[in-house]
């Protein structure tokens, strides 16, 4: 079923989410659920029972009394690198009932794998990821893009809710598989954050003769140092299609770096 077929009632339903990480990014999307009436609750290793307090959201230090608070959907919104630890340690016998599983990582092969093996058969699972974040979704989420794989669904109703959280914000709703959103990933998101690095390796500054495109590549810098380097190295360490991106990179390198050489010899040679 797609989302723009949902039934009116799907829209007035009101979500008891839980989510698990609530660092900046699972902040980001909790106000905006608050917002449209939803009922949140959240776990983190840090502390954040006062910022909860003052967002109307509750806090569980306890995470298996998080897990038996009957939650509609545990939406898991921590690291790429911390995922699997944090799934392993979850109480998953405190559950009342099915629930669905969503969560909201940068790749998305990896936390499919980690979510069938370890959540119970009769829970579902939603694969997502949000394009998008605090800075690009500061002034709201229309037009910005949200990915989502159905990937095992059998309560249509909680699914079809969830994923109009996004639609209502005017998210371009993107139905993808994991496997082929983790392969465009690799040639663009990757790519991204791999040549942000390299210029940051190499101390690219502002100048006072700045081109526009150079002007472009100080700023792509800036944005991608601005995320951390476990968010980088997850993109990387849990893509399979990564590496064969960062080989082509090198190849590419290698080959305009070989015709300057060459033209240089012609060059020498005149």
């Amino acid at each position: 079923m797609s989302v723009s077929s949902e039934h009116s009632d799907v829209a007035s339903r009101t979500l008891r989410i839980g989510i698990v990480g609530f660092g900046p990014f699972g902040q980001f999307l909790g106000k905006t659920m608050i917002r449209q009436g939803h009922l949140l609750r959240a776990t983190s290793r840090t502390d954040y029972s006062q910022l909860c307090a003052h967002m109307g959201i509750s806090f569980f230090r306890d995470i298996g009394a998080f897990f038996e608070a009957d939650n509609d959907v545990v939406l898991i919104c921590t690291s790429i690198l911390s995922l699997t630890e944090v799934v392993r340690s979850m109480p998953l016998d405190h559950l009342k009932r099915p629930t669905l599983f969503a969560d909201v990582l940068s790749v998305k092969e990896h936390p499919r794998n980690v979510l069938l093996r370890v959540v119970p058969e009769e829970s579902d699972v939603l694969c997502t990821h949000p394009m998008f974040g605090p800075q690009s979704g500061k002034d709201g989420w229309k037009g910005l893009t949200f990915m989502y794989d159905r990937v095992r669904i059998r309560d249509e109703g909680i699914c079809s809710s969830f994923l109009h959280i996004f639609q209502s914000e005017g998210c371009r709703m993107l139905e993808m598989s994991c496997q082929e959103h983790d392969k465009v990933a690799a040639r663009s998101q990757f790519i991204t954050h791999t040549i942000g690095r390299i210029l940051s390796e190499m101390e690219i500054q502002s100048t006072t003769i700045d081109t526009k495109g150079f002007e472009a590549l100080v700023q792509l810098k800036e944005s991608t140092v601005g995320d951390s380097f476990d968010l980088f190295s997850g993109l990387f360490v849990h893509n399979r299609f990564a590496q064969q991106e960062l080989q082509n990179l090198e190849l590419a390198l290698n080959k305009v770096k070989q015709k300057l050489v060459e033209k240089m010899g012609e060059e020498e040679q005149d």
